[in-house]
């Protein structure tokens, strides 16, 4: 019925138009005193023709509305499917318009992931040799006499250069259409003593507590992108907190969480945080926050079917909760 009323609407002129021929007919019929069974007759045949041709030309009103339907369906592979068949030239003027336009699509987007791709082999190999000198200088530092305060200092710059250059690959692959996810099963627990362990330098510095329960918690994820999650997170507790503690435990059965004590998080900026560029009221404080790290924290989630919650006070700390939906 909703194509029939379509086709009826489409067809509104049309019908109109031949209304209004019926309409002289009889006017006409009537001034030149034709007898009244001739008009009805003539009317009827007229009726009964329009209205076979009325319905073949339906059937094909809805065999083309239900292919084109289909077709959108399926509309990136507009330049392989052929359209319905077109029945006049202004048809067929607007089908080979839009297989132009198919294919210039399809052009477009080949040379787009062409690009795509040769920015990403190009990062990966910067990365890759950014890498080497990063590595040198550690080699340097354990070499090197200088008192141990400085040393640190040095090590933790770099490690800081390190994982800045890691995100910007991490960013590129995220962004990529070619980007693939191994989803395999994974000990959590092995994700979390290895990025505690990372940053274990760090907690000794700023002598701050790490309160760690085993989770013992098996799950189905790609532990490569669910690691660089767990690391932005772990960081981002260990750079706004001065004192006190961070602890990473479950909470309920499918649920990670990762809490500090450190320096809270505004209410109003809470909604806003995983959002691209946005470091709310402690960004404006602390100038080297770009909130780069959430944001990518929570694409990947999304992508690995997970998902995560912030809860925070000022000057009380913040509970980062991921939540696990394909447990093993």
């Amino acid at each position: 019925m909703n194509i029939f009323l379509k086709y009826l609407s489409d067809r509104v002129v049309f019908l109109l138009f031949l209304l209004g021929l019926f309409l002289v007919n009889i006017i006409i019929d009537f001034l030149y005193r034709v007898s009244l069974e001739r008009t009805i007759l003539w009317l009827l045949l007229c009726s009964f023709v329009g209205a076979i041709l009325m319905v073949v030309d339906y059937f094909h009103y809805r065999k083309k509305y239900l292919a084109l339907n289909k077709l959108k369906e399926k509309v990136h592979l507009l330049s392989t499917i052929p359209l319905p068949a077109t029945r006049n030239k202004v048809e067929k003027g607007y089908s080979e318009l839009i297989s132009k336009l198919a294919a210039l699509l399809v052009k477009n987007e080949t040379a787009s992931l062409a690009n795509e791709q040769s920015i990403l082999e190009y990062f990966t190999i910067w990365v890759h040799q950014i890498k080497i000198p990063i590595s040198a200088l550690y080699l340097i530092l354990q070499d090197q006499e200088v008192d141990d305060e400085s040393n640190e200092e040095m090590k933790t710059q770099l490690f800081e250069v390190e994982k800045y250059v890691e995100s910007v690959l991490q960013y590129i692959r995220l962004e990529s259409s070619t980007t693939d996810y191994i989803f395999q099963e994974t000990d959590l627990d092995d994700i979390l003593v290895e990025t505690i362990k990372k940053y274990a330098l760090f907690f000794i510095r700023k002598k701050l507590q790490l309160h760690y329960t085993k989770v013992d918690y098996q799950l189905i994820t790609d532990s490569k992108w669910l690691s660089f999650v767990i690391e932005q997170i772990l960081s981002n507790a260990l750079k706004y907190t001065e004192q006190g503690s961070i602890s990473v435990y479950m909470e309920d059965p499918d649920r990670l969480v990762i809490e500090d004590t450190g320096i809270g998080i505004n209410s109003e900026d809470i909604p806003r945080i995983g959002e691209k560029n946005f470091t709310g009221f402690v960004g404006r404080q602390h100038k080297s926050a770009t909130g780069i790290g959430l944001y990518l924290s929570k694409k990947i989630l999304a992508k690995l079917g997970h998902s995560l919650r912030i809860e925070s006070e000022p000057d009380k700390g913040t509970k980062v909760l991921i939540q696990f939906n394909s447990p093993k």
